[in-house]
């Protein structure tokens, strides 16, 4: 496998997709929380040409954007303060168990390098893509840095998120 990291990350996300997928419902994103989401995202700057914005400001991730025609596989890049924070795909869960690999799709832009790797198990999916699935985002960040976004003042991913925990 050419990054041997994202082997490891998806065993992390294996490991605790059960308890995620157990998990009581979630509660719904506070009024202020729904304010940022809706925001329309800033114009991309450093991102691959025809790329857009998809998402309002999502807390612990930021602003989306992709090719329309890749939705919803990707990959999908973050932005946030006008700067690009990650790569991000999602591997429909059957695939995944399948041993397909995503090297190709799952790397950084020019001129970044992968901080980590998180891996979030949607057991019922998600708007967009509502299958079972791994949302597999590969941050060019500090952990730390992104859980604070979009007014996400306590530093942890909300439950409404879903996925996996912090």
């Amino acid at each position: 496998m050419k990054y041997p990291w994202f082997a490891a990350a998806l065993v992390v996300a294996c490991m605790g997709s059960a308890a995620a997928a157990t998990s009581p419902s979630m509660p719904m994103p506070s009024a202020s929380e729904m304010k940022e989401m809706n925001m329309k995202p800033p114009a991309p700057v450093g991102l691959p040409a025809g790329d857009v914005g998809v998402s309002g400001c999502i807390p612990t991730m930021g602003y989306h954007y992709a090719r329309l025609k890749d939705l919803p596989f990707g990959p999908i890049y973050g932005m946030y303060d006008g700067k690009p924070t990650f790569t991000e795909i999602m591997v429909d869960q059957k695939l995944f168990a399948s041993g397909k690999s995503w090297d190709e799709q799952l790397k950084p832009l020019p001129g970044y390098h992968i901080d980590h790797v998180d891996v979030w198990f949607e057991p019922h999916g998600h708007e967009g893509y509502p299958i079972p699935h791994y949302d597999i985002h590969a941050w060019y960040i500090p952990h730390t840095a992104h859980m604070t976004f979009c007014g996400n003042a306590s530093g942890t991913r909300p439950a409404w998120l879903g996925g996996m925990p912090n």
